[in-house]
């Protein structure tokens, strides 16, 4: 069995995940297995599996490539390269969860196993508008509870009462949390 570290990408199950966490279990009288908390590199999904010595997986190399998102086609998404200005286009399939954050002109990292595209990386942080919300009322303060608000790019998360339609936000990536007004 390979040596499991945090970061890391396998071939696992036909798919490729990033290794988040793991922990080597030694059992008295079996054999040792590892317990691994996984991030499927294409969907986001967070999965925990325990991997024995008999189950096959592989490393495999990851790379990253700097780009920009230029637009969206039905289901098909069109990116620039930013070192080499060419264009690489994604099925919707590809990117994931990462679609509730993605607008035009956003920089993000292409990830490549072999010459193969196989999803995006955003950035941990990226400023939304919020298209709609209950409106705000005078003496609404930071610590006094949270209201649904859809963002423009359709995802819909808790924000302070504060918050009017027409604020740009601030959201973390990782969580799907709002951080701050920007």
């Amino acid at each position: 069995m390979p040596e499991f570290r945090r970061g890391m990408v396998i071939e696992y199950e036909g798919e490729y995940y990033m290794v988040l966490d793991f922990q080597h279990v030694m059992l008295g009288r079996g054999s040792a297995h590892v317990k691994a908390k996984l991030k499927n590199v294409q969907t986001g999904n967070v999965i925990e599996r325990t991997i024995r010595e008999s189950d096959s997986f592989e490393e495999v190399r990851l790379f990253k490539k700097p780009a920009i998102f230029s637009y969206s086609d039905s289901d098909v998404f069109h990116f620039y390269d930013k070192e080499t200005y060419e264009e690489v286009v994604m099925d919707k399939d590809i990117i994931g969860d990462a679609l509730e954050y993605l607008k035009e002109n956003m920089e993000v990292s292409l990830l490549y196993i072999e010459d193969k595209p196989v999803g995006i990386e955003l950035p941990y942080f990226v400023e939304l508008q919020v298209l709609e919300t209950e409106p705000g009322v005078k003496g609404d303060t930071v610590s006094g509870g949270s209201k649904p608000a859809k963002l423009e790019t359709g995802k819909m998360i808790q924000v302070p009462l504060f918050i009017n339609t027409g604020d740009v936000v601030k959201v973390d990536t990782r969580t799907g949390k709002y951080i701050e007004r920007a």
